[in-house]
């Protein structure tokens, strides 16, 4: 057994070797830490607070580079990563967001409500979430906040919130759910939550059809021109929050194109972890990688659906350093 004499009743080590044990054994207790995280997390940062928009019906050709989006082209992109190669599985736009919520779409291939296709199973996201302890709240813009929004009304489309569509979250199309009531919230909350500290883990934030690239609507009567511009009001109220500068990451991402599967749609990601800079990452992702990277991200298991299948988003981040391998204790 090796054992170091400073221990022992006869010191005998100088100063410069106690200080190359006490650095080897700080460096062994800082990659073991990095290395468990690294087990249970893959590649993944340590990221805090996730906050994912959505956006809608573009692929990321009619958005890159034009002219009507001159926040997200001259602003957001030089110091964010985005992707070139992000694809949707499913359409039109609920098989979409129901994805992004399991992993899977259970056969859906259309809008309805949720009175036609409302789900059963816990085996979905924010529960997940909320079995682990993990706060989770969805901003829906253009709701009351006074019932579990469970129908269209305009300007908000019940087919845009994933979570009134599991039984689990709304007491089966209750709208009176207090569950329900207590996570999805109007999106007008999240200022006063930001300013208060008081903002979830995980945060799911849809904008209206006027202001998610949706619909063309009074006075721009331009979808890209409408969302860019609600981007550039909303985005510097998270990025000046400690929700984010405290290890956050913003995902904007669309649902699908333009109703033709097969077309590249947008992923920027903002966070002090990212690669940033404009960084493009040409890995080919889906949205299986989002759900993928949100359980990584929280340590939630099992695999939701396709998720056990895809590449992770660690591409836009930082990557981790490996921890070295044979490291040995300074001995006399």
């Amino acid at each position: 057994m090796c054992q170091a004499s400073f221990f022992g009743p006869k010191a005998a080590l100088n100063y410069e070797k106690v200080i190359i044990v006490r650095k080897t054994l700080l460096r062994i207790l800082a990659f073991t830490v990095l290395g468990a995280f690294a087990s249970t997390a893959a590649n993944m940062p340590p990221v805090r607070t996730v906050f994912v928009i959505l956006m809608e019906n573009k692929p990321w050709s009619s958005i890159k580079g034009n002219a009507n989006a001159p926040f997200i082209n001259n602003v957001l992109l030089p110091q964010a990563s985005h992707c070139e190669q992000y694809y949707n599985q499913s359409s039109p736009s609920l098989p979409n967001y129901i994805w992004l919520e399991a992993g899977t779409n259970f056969g859906i291939h259309d809008d309805l409500a949720p009175s036609a296709h409302h789900q059963s199973t816990t085996n979905h996201l924010v529960t997940l979430l909320n079995r682990a302890g993990i706060g989770w709240r969805a901003y829906q813009e253009g709701i009351s906040g006074t019932v579990v929004p469970l129908i269209d009304a305009y300007p908000y489309a019940v087919r845009h919130d994933p979570f009134v569509y599991f039984d689990d979250v709304t007491g089966t199309n209750n709208p009176n759910s207090p569950y329900g009531l207590a996570h999805i919230r109007p999106y007008s909350e999240l200022a006063r939550d930001l300013t208060n500290h008081s903002t979830a883990a995980y945060n799911f934030i849809t904008p209206d059809v006027c202001h998610d690239m949706h619909d063309s609507c009074a006075p721009l009567n331009n979808p890209v021109k409408q969302g860019d511009a609600w981007l550039s009001t909303e985005i510097p109220k998270l990025m000046n929050s400690t929700a984010y500068t405290n290890n956050g990451a913003i995902f904007i991402v669309w649902d699908e194109s333009d109703g033709v599967n097969g077309k590249p749609i947008g992923m920027i990601v903002l966070s002090p972890l990212a690669r940033g800079k404009n960084y493009a990452s040409t890995v080919h992702f889906t949205h299986s990688s989002f759900v993928r990277t949100t359980q990584e991200i929280f340590r939630l298991s099992p695999w939701l659906g396709d998720a056990a299948n895809a590449t992770n988003l660690s591409d836009l981040f930082d990557p981790i350093p490996s921890p070295p391998t044979n490291l040995r204790l300074a001995t006399q």
